[in-house]
């Protein structure tokens, strides 16, 4: 990589600064790791200062919806009103909810509940019960940029054996994120996640992961959570990407409900937990963007 640019001249990453003086010892860093036969990120993959700063942005009012539900979630409401509250903080702040639209999917929100693993659609007839347990998914745009995480929240009279399991999910992302650092593998992450998960007796859905995040909604790499140390993609300064295991008390198998092609199940019925944050490699650590 270090070889196509001059070393006068500007660096590829738009700061206007000479290569020299700016990511050519980055690059050669990769390099030597690439000749290792180590997966590392390309020039897209890695945020610049000023991209960082919009994606904050964005994330400011990604925040500020999973704060305004967390504030207002209750027995008795519908996930249309969660919905409902989405909408309304994006308005407020001349966002625009991602899930809207994207692909065809309904609504501003994922709502996935108990069973559900992921992408569950809000709906005025599905309503929150004493028990319930459920992940709330927000994904923002702001001035083109993309932010995204979510939340689990537990209704009313929740069990002690999905009390853990929340718990023990929120766990994995706090264990996973320490393992965030510049010049680690995303798999040091990974198995992270996937030992505490199993530690519990939990299994952790394997076929959908987390993934790169700012510029574009869903961008490389893809996270997948049951790799191991020492593997998978560099983490390099600049990258940015979800951590958001899906964990399932039972079986790890899972299945799209054929009615609306969307909201993922447990193939066994078991409950099922995720928390997600947007997480920024740094030069000596991470920075959570979004939670």
């Amino acid at each position: 990589m270090a070889a196509k640019i001059g070393r006068n001249d500007p660096c590829w990453c738009g700061s206007g600064r000479k290569y020299k003086a700016c990511h050519e010892e980055f690059d050669r860093k990769i390099e030597t790791i690439k000749n290792q036969k180590h997966k590392v990120p390309t020039h897209d993959m890695i945020k610049t200062p000023e991209q960082v700063a919009m994606i904050k942005e964005s994330a400011k009012v990604n925040v500020e919806c999973l704060d305004v539900v967390a504030d207002k979630i209750a027995i008795g409401m519908s996930t249309e009103d969660i919905n409902d509250i989405i909408n309304e903080v994006c308005k407020k702040y001349g966002a625009i909810p991602a899930p809207l639209n994207y692909e065809g999917f309904p609504k501003s929100v994922c709502t996935s509940i108990n069973d559900a693993v992921c992408h569950g659609i809000p709906s005025k007839d599905e309503i929150l019960c004493d028990g319930d347990i459920i992940n709330v998914d927000c994904s923002t745009i702001l001035n083109g940029y993309f932010s995204d995480s979510s939340r689990m929240f537990m209704l009313g009279n929740v069990t002690e054996a999905d009390k853990k399991l929340v718990q023990t999910v929120k766990e994995c992302v706090e264990l996973g994120l320490e393992q965030v650092k510049p010049w680690g593998f995303l798999g040091d992450m990974g198995q992270a996640v996937h030992d505490h998960a199993k530690a519990n007796g939990y299994s952790v859905v394997r076929e959908i992961g987390g993934h790169g995040v700012g510029v574009e909604f869903h961008e490389e790499p893809w996270v997948s959570y049951c790799t191991r140390r020492g593997t998978d993609i560099l983490m390099a300064p600049g990258m940015m990407f979800t951590i958001e295991p899906m964990v399932n008390a039972g079986s790890h198998e899972i299945f799209i409900d054929e009615d609306n092609n969307w909201t993922v199940y447990t193939e066994d019925g078991s409950n099922s937990a995720q928390w997600e944050i947007q997480v920024l490699v740094t030069e000596d650590g991470h920075e959570v963007i979004s939670w």
